[in-house]
């Protein structure tokens, strides 16, 4: 079977107002992705972009399918970023292209905002009439409640919450491309944000964001073409969902999401495990959605990742360098994309003032909807 590699990466400035239509930026971020892999426009032959209308999560639960049922065409919510890696990855493998990008774009913070983008999400009879009414209508409030359950259970403080912010934010400081660049941040400004929902403050959540990025995938054979040597295998993509795919507040297990089905079916294609990991790449739409994936990736046992963060394990020099571009809550918010185009750059060594030394294995996790989960690893060259 020929291996998929990751070609060529780009984005747009990340910016509040880009004063730009979605398809401009989506074509600025392509064409950069595709001048990086040294191709050109008619080397394409598939795009797979992020978004759909009927949302297979509405199929899942209807019929009872198995939660690691394929998506053709990637979702809007959160794992659709990574999710349209491993679309692309299937049309290179059943040999339809030898050539796909996949690309997102919006304007995230100047038009689409979460309040608009929530009536979106799949399940919305639930939303609708049980949980509109009651004001429970927000992304911030329906994940809190997951991180208020973990505190009840492990003990978890706001001090790991805390920690993760603030690592985001200084890796940020090492990205001239991330919107929080040159806006540090301390202990006492992240107490000092307002609360958005306990244990939620401002400075837990992800940012809004006007930009695009897109990857470029081909499973052509280029060790003898210069621009090849900077190509990054894919070594293994797998994408699930939760029990309850459509609805979280009828799930037995509110910490058992898709990324706990796909992280070991990952490792296991990759023949690899989460000890052979170098840096991560973590989907941070709020900050205990970063520890919730550590523990369901298997970075650390269930109920340890406040220990794990707060012992520096997400810092540069730490145990697993997380989200060395800022991430969601301090880079920008463009579905996670922009974290395969920072593993990328880790893998090839390309990442400046942030590279983590000898990242030979970069782990990346979509998060989406209510639990639905991704998770890719690439590889450099020597990487099997």
């Amino acid at each position: 079977m020929s291996s998929i590699s990751i070609a060529g990466v780009g984005s747009s400035a990340f910016t509040r107002a880009s004063g730009r239509s979605v398809p401009a930026l989506a074509r600025e971020a392509t064409l950069l992705a595709l001048a990086d892999a040294g191709m050109s426009p008619a080397d394409l032959g598939a795009v797979v972009p992020v978004g759909g209308s009927l949302f297979t999560e509405d199929v899942v639960a209807g019929l009872g399918l198995r939660d690691d049922v394929l998506d053709v065409l990637p979702p809007p919510g959160g794992n659709g970023g990574l999710n349209s890696v491993g679309a692309a990855e299937l049309i290179l493998r059943a040999g339809a292209a030898d050539v796909a990008v996949a690309v997102f774009a919006r304007n995230g913070r100047s038009a689409s905002r979460i309040g608009r983008r929530v009536s979106d999400l799949p399940g919305q009879q639930f939303r609708e009439f049980l949980e509109r009414p009651y004001g429970w209508v927000a992304p911030a409030q329906w994940y809190a409640m997951i991180a208020q359950r973990h505190m009840a259970l492990h003990g978890t403080s706001t001090d790991a919450l805390a920690e993760v912010a603030l690592t985001m934010r200084a890796h940020a400081q090492l990205n001239p491309h991330a919107m929080m660049f040159g806006k540090p941040m301390t202990r006492e400004h992240y107490d000092a944000s307002p609360m958005v929902s306990d244990p939620y403050r401002l400075f837990d959540c992800c940012l809004e964001t006007d930009g695009a990025v897109a990857v470029v995938l081909t499973s052509r054979d280029r060790r003898s073409n210069p621009a090849g040597e900077r190509d990054v295998r894919l070594l293994a993509f797998s994408s699930a969902r939760p029990q309850s795919a459509d609805d979280l507040t009828n799930r037995e297990d509110w910490f058992r999401i898709g990324l706990t089905t796909a992280a070991p079916a990952v490792y296991e294609r990759a023949g690899i495990g989460p000890a052979d990991v170098d840096t991560a790449m973590i989907y941070d739409c709020f900050t205990f959605e970063v520890l919730h994936q550590l523990e369901e990736a298997g970075f650390c046992p269930r109920g340890e990742a406040g220990a794990f963060v707060l012992s520096g394990a997400l810092r540069l020099g730490g145990r697993l360098p997380t989200n060395t571009h800022g991430g969601l809550l301090s880079e920008g918010h463009l579905l996670g994309l922009s974290h395969v185009v920072e593993a990328v750059r880790q893998v090839r060594g390309e990442a400046g003032d942030r590279q983590v030394p000898h990242a030979r294995v970069a782990a990346v996790t979509g998060w989406g909807d209510w639990g639905d989960g991704s998770m890719a690893l690439f590889g450099g060259r020597g990487v099997e």
